[in-house]
């Protein structure tokens, strides 16, 4: 769990399970913690020189959050998301954010959109510069951000979660392989035509973009995939 230990951020003035489950999140997203396989809390709560029990009461949270499952005895074992889930997360999010973007483009404020820039530019200077987790943190700020300019809370909330559950995780091969970038640059475009009024054209560009990041699932989950070796390999000690 070298991902993990990098990450020892604990501290007392935030709550552990708040930050653990936090730091979990990021390793289910960049594929450390791999999809079928078992997690005890005793030995995530090594890895982060902590206790057992805020890692444990992390855990759960993510199961209620539908990305980890108990296994009686063992720990954890973390969802796998088949093709066809990430076909129908895609589908969900298409409805909602395309025509979502449409409205927002002839609603908002040229300010409140330009507001959006820092965190459009920010997307893609972390996957230039290979940094996973805050390519990912900005992304999901970006575009729920941009989802809140229609003042629809609920809504928000939905994209979130549909956000959790399809999680981009094997990002590394693709990190490597330069292949976030354009789709990191798909966010500058998109703000571009917004601020410009061309909620057509956004709409088609949003539409574009959710294709892509499923074309990136599918590929991430590709190249995690090691090659001769079955699932479940098991990680609990």
């Amino acid at each position: 769990m070298g991902h993990l230990k990098q990450r020892n951020l604990i501290t007392t003035r935030e709550r552990l399970r708040d930050q653990v489950a936090h730091a979990l999140r990021a390793a289910l997203i960049s594929g450390e913690l791999r999809p079928g396989e078992v997690y005890s809390a005793p030995v995530l709560a090594d890895d982060f020189g902590i206790s057992a029990t805020p890692v444990r009461e992390a855990m759960l949270d993510l199961a209620r959050e539908g990305l980890v499952e108990p296994v009686r005895n063992k720990g954890f074992r973390v969802t796998e998301v088949t093709e066809h889930d990430l076909d129908q997360y895609t589908e969900i999010r298409t409805l909602i954010e395309v025509p979502m973007t449409g409205r927002i483009t002839r609603t908002a404020s040229r300010a409140d959109l330009e507001a959006l820039r820092p965190v459009a530019e920010e997307i893609v200077r972390a996957a230039r510069e290979h940094d996973l987790i805050g390519y990912l943190e900005a992304d999901r700020r970006f575009h729920l951000s941009l989802l809140a300019l229609a003042g629809n809370e609920r809504l928000v909330e939905t994209v979130g979660e549909l956000r959790k559950r399809s999680r981009l995780y094997g990002l590394t091969a693709l990190d490597q392989s330069d292949r976030l970038i354009p789709s990191a640059e798909e966010h500058l475009e998109l703000l571009d035509l917004m601020v410009a009024g061309e909620a057509r054209k956004a709409e088609r560009c949003v539409a574009r973009h959710l294709g892509h990041v499923r074309s990136l699932w599918a590929a991430g989950d590709r190249d995690r995939q090691p090659r001769g070796s079955g699932k479940g390999r098991g990680a609990a000690r």
